[in-house]
């Protein structure tokens, strides 16, 4: 380990340790896959419903889909922000992670397997302390294998259409320092911010990442996605063990 991974952080993490994650399934009695996931302090539902149709680009064309919905309560946050409902509209951070969301998710799904019916994903964050992206892609992974399984076991397909794992998250660079996994206070500090997104087999789905700060450089580019590999490796071993394979 090099010197920097013995850094002491705010909460006395190492820079390449993420937080606690804990993932309860079944979360909601009524959805086809339900979780809540925690990672540290940021608490996130994910569901995932089937609706049997398909939107109108996809109609006849033997195809399913996967959407996602992203929420924040409003007392999520350290001062109660209000409800997008109430306003009227969503704002474009919402829209940027919902998108986000359900691409992650379809990277990793045969859709030709679905037959032609959307899976909904809505992850609803309870508690926001940082990294709630990464957070809500990981436990609607979980959440989407698990309506999977209730499809199968229904017998409406034939097999898990899910190509691989999926997990996602955050590194940064906050005093000088990389470190994984940004709770609040780092991330509001952090010189360099990135959301990483990649699938069980350590292949890229998403790389959002942005000097915040200060330009970083190659060697710093790198390190983001080794030390995050490493992290989302820890995830995707918690989803197998959840999960199981994916057939």
């Amino acid at each position: 380990m090099s010197g920097g991974m013995g850094l002491i952080r705010i909460d006395g993490r190492r820079k390449d340790q993420v937080r606690p994650v804990t993932i309860t399934r079944n979360f909601n009695k009524y959805a086809e896959g339900s979780v809540l996931i925690q990672m540290g302090e940021t608490k996130v539902i994910c569901t995932a419903s089937v609706e049997e149709k398909v939107p109108p680009f996809l109609k006849d064309k033997g195809k399913g889909w996967v959407t996602a919905e992203y929420a924040m309560l409003p007392r999520a946050t350290h001062e109660r922000s209000p409800r997008e409902a109430v306003k009227g509209r969503q704002g474009g951070r919402t829209l940027e992670i919902q998108r986000l969301v359900g691409r992650a998710l379809r990277a990793v799904t045969d859709m030709t397997q679905m037959g032609e019916r959307t899976i909904w994903i809505d992850c609803d964050v309870i508690q926001a302390d940082g990294g709630t992206r990464t957070a809500s892609i990981t436990g609607s992974f979980i959440a989407l294998a698990d309506a999977f399984a209730v499809l199968k076991k229904q017998g409406l397909i034939k097999r898990c259409p899910l190509l691989d794992y999926l997990a996602a998250v955050s590194v940064g660079k906050v005093g000088g320092e990389i470190m994984v996994d940004l709770a609040y206070e780092e991330d509001s500090l952090a010189d360099v911010d990135m959301n990483l997104v990649m699938t069980g087999r350590g292949r890229f789905v998403e790389i959002q990442g942005t000097a915040e700060r200060t330009p970083f450089d190659r060697k710093d580019m790198d390190e983001f996605l080794t030390l995050g590999w490493k992290a989302i490796q820890g995830l995707v071993e918690m989803q197998k063990e959840l999960v199981g394979s994916l057939e």
